[in-house]
């Protein structure tokens, strides 16, 4: 059998030192304009910055089985694979939606896959990127959800399902996730509590430049010192929001505002 051919990439129309976040589209549960906006905003991503950083739930299920994935999400995957093939680097840290990867990601689009942390050089700053999901819950249920959906076992049981029962059963719960998401108070408490979690990890990681995070949906750029900050872009779904990290700093931007494009 011949070797597959591998996917060949041009160079990056910006440089590196120019990196977007967007974290929180939640595909699948989106309105139909959030959805076809960041459709759009990838579009726009070579004329912003050279690396496109994913933190989390970009999808509001994904599950990747050995040969199957999921047929909603093909328009999503096809942009993601033209803007590798414009020479974007893109980097994929999995939320709690959307952690369940096997490979398909590197090897198929060339995407770089983390299921949990990472650190790495984001325009010259030391950073550290996380979700954030399992580190600063306020709810005990959340804890115990956080504890059974990142465990292996877990992933290899529904790995046993047929994919059309797996996604099925899936389908039917979304309306409880959104709904989830609805109770305005408790997204304020647990933007307050990551905030917290964020001073804390600065204050003890004195190495660490800039932590940038996701999960709660509420945008923060806050300095903890001098040229450190902790970031989180906001939700995509709620208010098509973004960052762009340069060696000035990290700002926080709003799709279709006059700065972001």
């Amino acid at each position: 059998m011949r070797p597959r051919a591998q996917p060949q990439y041009t160079l990056a129309v910006q440089p590196e030192t120019s990196v977007i976040v967007v974290s929180d589209a939640h595909l699948g549960c989106a309105p139909e304009p959030a959805r076809k906006a960041f459709h759009r905003f990838l579009s726009a991503v070579p004329d912003l910055g050279g690396h496109l950083i994913i933190n989390g739930d970009l999808f509001e299920f994904w599950f990747e089985y050995k040969s199957v994935i999921q047929r909603e999400h093909f328009a999503t995957l096809s942009a993601l694979a033209r803007l590798r093939e414009a020479g974007v680097r893109i980097t994929l840290i999995g939320g709690n939606h959307d952690r369940w990867g096997l490979g398909f990601w590197e090897r198929e689009l060339g995407v770089e896959f983390h299921q949990g942390s990472v650190q790495m050089q984001l325009a010259g700053w030391k950073s550290w990127v996380v979700h954030g999901d399992g580190l600063a819950e306020l709810r005990r249920g959340s804890k115990i959800t956080h504890a059974v959906c990142s465990h292996p076992m877990t992933a290899q049981f529904f790995r046993l399902l047929h994919p059309d029962i797996g996604f099925g059963l899936v389908r039917r719960m979304r309306r409880f996730l959104c709904a989830a998401r609805d109770n305005q108070e408790l997204v304020a408490r647990a933007a307050a509590a990551q905030a917290d979690y964020a001073r804390s990890f600065l204050r003890e990681n004195l190495d660490v430049d800039l932590l940038v995070m996701g999960h709660t949906h509420v945008p923060a750029l806050e300095p903890v010192a001098d040229s450190r900050w902790y970031l989180n872009p906001g939700a995509w779904l709620d208010r098509l929001c973004y960052a762009v990290i340069t060696p000035d700093g990290p700002e926080l931007r709003t799709y279709g505002d006059s700065g972001g494009k």
